[in-house]
């Protein structure tokens, strides 16, 4: 069974026992977070969301990706340059059950 839920802003494609990194949310690790935002289950579509449709997933881990490096600068003046970094933080989920 093959669900689409959105979160963060993105839409994900999920079935069960599946491993996803999703933006960062508010929980602890191995709680159970349940989706309500479910947009597409065994190719039914909602308009917009599929009714009495959840995905219940179960937090892995919370962490952030790797660093990237911006470096920004103005041509020909050596006055203007800065290099900065970012993590981008995130929580790594495993899907436990489609319920339709």
């Amino acid at each position: 069974m093959k669900a689409i839920i959105v979160t963060g802003g993105k839409q994900y494609l999920v079935s069960e026992g599946d491993e996803i990194f999703v933006e960062k949310l508010d929980a602890n690790e191995k709680e159970e977070v349940t989706f309500d935002n479910v947009l597409m289950v065994d190719g039914t579509i909602g308009t917009p969301n599929v009714k009495g449709a959840k995905v219940v997933a179960e937090v892995v881990k919370q962490g952030k990706q790797r660093k990237i490096r911006v470096f920004t600068y103005k041509n020909k003046t050596k006055t203007s340059r800065r290099t900065k970094g970012h993590r981008q933080p995130y929580t790594k989920l495993t899907i436990k059950k489609i319920v339709k």
